[in-house]
Formats: C-alpha cells, sequence, structure tokens
C-alpha cells in the first residue's frame, strides 16, 4: 500500500514524458527531409521482411521440435546441467562449447561458468539463417537434419561476424577454382 501512494504521484509526470517523446518522433517524422523518410522507410521494409523470414522459417521457435532426433536429445541434455537460461557459446576447432553457470545465478555469472556440453564439428555446425538481415539469430544444425536456435544478446555477434568471414573466405576458394 506504501509503494502504491509513493509511486501515484509519479505516474502523470511518467505519462507526460511518455507523451513527449511520441510527440518528439512525431516532429521528427514531420521535419525529416525526404532522403531520411526513404532511408526510414526502407529500414522499416527491411525489418518488416527479416521478421516474416523468421516466422516463414519457424525460426521463432526453440527448435525443430522432435524431441527424438539430436537437437531435442541435446537441449534434454543442456537442461540437464543447468538450469539458467543463458549459455556462452564458443567456436574452437572441431566442436562447439557451450557453458552456463551451475544454477540460476545474478552476480559474476561470468566467474562460475562451467562447460556443460560440447557438440563435435561431425555431428553439427553453426550457420546464420537469415545472412542478409541484421538478427541476432543462429542455428545449430544438426546433421540428421534437426536444429536448434540460438539467440545472441546483439545484433551482429562475433559468431555472426565469423561465420561472414567464413562464408567470404569460402566463396574467394570456389571461385578461384
Amino acid at each position: 500500500m506504501l509503494g502504491a501512494v509513493l509511486v501515484a504521484p509519479l505516474m502523470p509526470i511518467a505519462m507526460l514524458f511518455s507523451l513527449l517523446a511520441s510527440g518528439e518522433e512525431a516532429l521528427k517524422r514531420l521535419l525529416s527531409t525526404k532522403e531520411e523518410r526513404d532511408r526510414a522507410r526502407a529500414q522499416d521494409l527491411d525489418i518488416d521482411r527479416r521478421d516474416k523470414a523468421i516466422v516463414e522459417q519457424g525460426l521463432d521457435n526453440t527448435f525443430d521440435g522432435d524431441w527424438d532426433k539430436a537437437a531435442g536429445q541435446f537441449l534434454l541434455r543442456w537442461y540437464g546441467h543447468s538450469s539458467h537460461h543463458q549459455r556462452f557459446v564458443v567456436l574452437t576447432e572441431g566442436r562447439i562449447v557451450l557453458a552456463a553457470p551451475p544454477k540460476r545465478v545474478s552476480v559474476r555469472r561470468e566467474d562460475r561458468m562451467r562447460v556443460v556440453a560440447e557438440i563435435p564439428a561431425g555431428m553439427a555446425a553453426i550457420e546464420d539463417p537469415l545472412p542478409a538481415h541484421d538478427n541476432r539469430k543462429l542455428r545449430v544444425h544438426f546433421t540428421d537434419g534437426s536444429w536448434l536456435m540460438l539467440t545472441t544478446e546483439e545484433q551482429r555477434s562475433e559468431l555472426h561476424m565469423y561465420l561472414m568471414r567464413q562464408s567470404r573466405a569460402e566463396g574467394a576458394h570456389v571461385s578461384d577454382a
């Protein structure tokens, strides 16, 4: 009750700031140049295409849905090691390594990380399912056709950049041949 009494006078101020922010955005759109409006429209269309591609390819799901295939079995083992929802993914030569804190922690979780799973390179590979779009999605694609989605904390993570460099290098080798 005390919290509600203390917060209630601040609500109109928060609503005023929200209204001012919306007004500022509307004013910016109104006063923007034609090139800025075209650029914003193109960016909005690209975001819409990316979101549509995510839904079409099923990338909004955690995995392909088959618990009997490699991705489903991997998920069952993965969560058996640590209930923490975040994982650190490291690509090493010949394997994909996932590390996590042993339980749900919020302070110094990086210090408590431990390896919870390793996937041999012959069993799976990491790929960017939407290389044409800035996105936070990566897919661990297993050899049996099953897959597992990873969501990175940033739009173009270091893993995305690594995969882009790899695909360019492979493209250069193919064009040289």
